[in-house]
């Protein structure tokens, strides 16, 4: 064991960089912990355990992210810079063929995010203004603004708190006239009840674009998520289980459809179906979403990996699992019966602070931390924050919309989200996709934390 001084400054430059770089720096979720300013990890465990350290071992090398080999990786992404072809070309599409046999699709566009390739999926499925698409208020960001920058209207469906997902058992009483889709998400890389919410999109004809930006390879019943709907979307970002920097593709199996959304992100250029309806010209409004050469050279190569990866991150995620839910006040993610497979993006559970003395969420986060176990308190309350205000006073919408539909207020008051509010002001921790991809020893090192910060929850409290 270290010295207390080294062990110090170890844990706290530890805590300062995954704190910086985790979950908690993206948009649309809370600061991952209050700060640590002054106050070292013996000052905080000794406050836990009357001046005994929480843990006596040091915490794990949590695998850094992202992966990159060196060798194996950089010939073909140096051999892409080298020729000069940058922009959209061969390795583009190599990458589209690849990620489409993966996912089981018949077709794949690659975009520049996530975020556009679900703007280009809707706008293509005709979603615009004046229509409604159901969406869940447990998810990033981008979910919510990708329906908004077509011109139409989130609707938000509450959480189940057990899945995390959107509750399918409330959809239907939020489908109205105007209703054009439903925007259901994977979040964490955990599947939502997709074929609940398709028997449901077939009933009310309404189409259906899955947003799968966090869960590459998941299934349903043996099927990957992303080929259930009439598209499905995925991200590359840095942070994701397979990155490229940047980058984003929508899978289809409706190839006209996918000959659209290429069209559109090609500034509206006909390709394929589109030519033999409109001729070799500028076929539609579009925009510009092209990936580049380098970016799929990046992501063919962690491609290589992903599927190993995967089933790393279960392994650790199921046993991880199994351990936490013997602890009182912990209650890990429960996943839907027809699940196979999960991506596990991100490690999810619920934290009941009556099981820990009435320990703040907050209070246990630190002390976590404290530890050297990065971790988050995850997305807040999307249908109540400022952006949708803002949105509803655009001239764009206010053209559009009645200014019934766009009183804020009454809007809020329709998309109340109880249990989404609890899971995400009260409720909810992660551990990002890294740190599953740790040993089995990392996992008990987790949960040895937990258990001690279980234990020591009322001397903590007292320290607050």
């Amino acid at each position: 064991v270290m010295k207390q001084s080294n062990k110090k400054n170890t844990r706290r430059s530890f805590i300062r960089q995954n704190l910086l770089t985790g979950a908690g720096a993206m948009l649309g979720i809370h600061s991952a912990l209050p700060s640590l300013a002054g106050e070292s990890s013996k000052e905080i465990t000794d406050a836990i355990a009357a001046n005994t350290p929480l843990l006596a071992q040091q915490p794990p090398q949590w695998p850094k992210w992202p992966v990159w080999d060196i060798a194996a990786d950089e010939p073909s992404v140096l051999n892409a810079l080298r020729s000069g072809v940058w922009s959209r070309a061969k390795i583009v599409e190599q990458f589209e063929e690849a990620w489409a046999k993966t996912i089981g699709a018949k077709a794949c566009l690659t975009t520049v995010n996530g975020t556009n390739a679900l703007i280009c999926a809707l706008a293509n499925l005709e979603v615009g203004g004046g229509d409604e698409v159901i969406i869940p208020p447990y998810t990033f960001i981008a979910t919510p603004q990708a329906v908004l920058q077509t011109g139409a209207m989130p609707v938000f469906v509450d959480t189940d708190p057990d899945t995390f997902q959107m509750d399918v058992k409330k959809i239907e009483e939020k489908i109205t006239p105007r209703t054009r889709a439903i925007l259901p998400v994977h979040i964490a890389g955990i599947p939502c009840d997709i074929e609940g919410i398709m028997k449901i999109a077939r009933k009310h004809n309404l189409a259906v674009v899955e947003d799968a930006c966090q869960a590459w390879l998941s299934e349903v019943n043996h099927k990957k998520v992303g080929t259930f709907g009439h598209a499905g979307c995925f991200s590359f970002q840095n942070s994701k289980n397979i990155p490229m920097g940047e980058g984003g593709a929508i899978v289809s199996d409706d190839e006209e459809f996918i000959d659209k959304c290429y069209s559109y992100h090609n500034y509206g250029i006909a390709r394929g179906s589109m030519i033999a309806k409109h001729g070799a010209v500028m076929s539609m409004a579009g925009t510009k979403m092209r990936l580049t050469e380098y970016q799929a050279a990046i992501g063919l190569a962690q491609l290589k990996r992903l599927d190993t990866q995967t089933t790393i991150r279960a392994e650790n995620a199921a046993y991880l699992k199994s351990r936490l839910e013997t602890i009182p006040g912990i209650i890990p993610y429960k996943l839907y019966d027809q699940v196979t497979r999960v991506s596990f993006h991100l490690f999810p559970f619920r934290y009941k602070k009556e099981s820990f003395k009435e320990l703040p969420r907050a209070a246990f986060l630190k002390a976590l931390s404290a530890e050297g176990v990065p971790c988050s308190s995850g997305y807040i309350t999307l249908n109540t924050q400022p952006f949708l205000a803002h949105t509803f006073q655009s001239k764009n919408f206010r053209k559009m919309y009645s200014p019934q539909q766009l009183d804020i207020a009454k809007y809020q008051e329709r998309n109340r989200c109880p249990q989404n509010d609890i899971l995400c002001n009260e409720e909810a921790v992660w551990f990002t996709q890294n740190i599953l991809l740790g040993s089995r020893t990392d996992m008990d090192y987790i949960v040895s934390a937990i258990e001690k910060i279980h234990k020591n929850a009322e001397k903590l409290k007292k320290s607050l």
